[in-house]
């Protein structure tokens, strides 16, 4: 039987498949990539896991760009530890992708024309209330008020990703930016 996934057969064309999936997941708001997994680690040492909406996907920088509330649990975590872990399974395409990452947290005037682009509707979720998580006495007992100081710009700076396909054979490989995305194959 013939691949139905021939950009699954060599390390050179899963590379490139695997950017082409990430940039699209920026543009298309029905891709598997539009909502990865970004997991981090909390202060106590247990792992966290959510899903964000991915902005921006940069291949010749190997950086991926998601947006988040100051507020949010993750940041604290991240600032604690700025490295993350990132998933993304892809049903269509047989294909799982688990990137390691450093993160950087941009604010402030770093990010200013960021927010000046964004719909106004979308700052909604940047707000100086109560921080995400706070309890409350009902799921609607909160507002929010877009607030720019709120805004925060993660950049994700891939280290590795680990690149699972499982068509009529299955394929595993990493590539990592200390081999120059050369890639590696790996037993699935």
């Amino acid at each position: 039987m013939d691949n139905p996934h021939p950009w699954a057969e060599t390390l050179p064309l899963l590379y490139e498949h695997l950017w082409a999936r990430l940039i699209r997941g920026v543009h298309d708001r029905h891709a598997p990539a539009r909502h990865p997994v970004l997991a981090t680690v909390s202060a106590q040492g247990v792992p966290q896991a959510r899903t964000l909406v991915l902005r921006g996907a940069d291949k010749p920088t190997a950086t991926l760009t998601f947006y988040t509330d100051l507020h949010s649990a993750k940041v604290e975590e991240l600032r604690t530890s700025p490295l993350a872990a990132l998933h993304i399974w892809d049903a269509s395409a047989h294909l799982q992708m688990r990137i390691d990452a450093s993160v950087t947290l941009m604010t402030g005037d770093d990010v200013s024309d960021i927010w000046q682009r964004l719909p106004e509707h979308s700052r909604l979720a940047y707000s100086s209330n109560a921080a995400p998580g706070t309890p409350i006495a009902d799921s609607l007992a909160y507002s929010k008020t877009p607030d720019q100081a709120a805004f925060a710009v993660l950049r994700l700076d891939i280290q590795a990703i680990d690149a699972l396909h499982l068509g009529p054979d299955h394929r595993r490989a990493r590539f990592t930016r200390a081999d120059e995305w050369a890639g590696q194959w790996l037993v699935p």
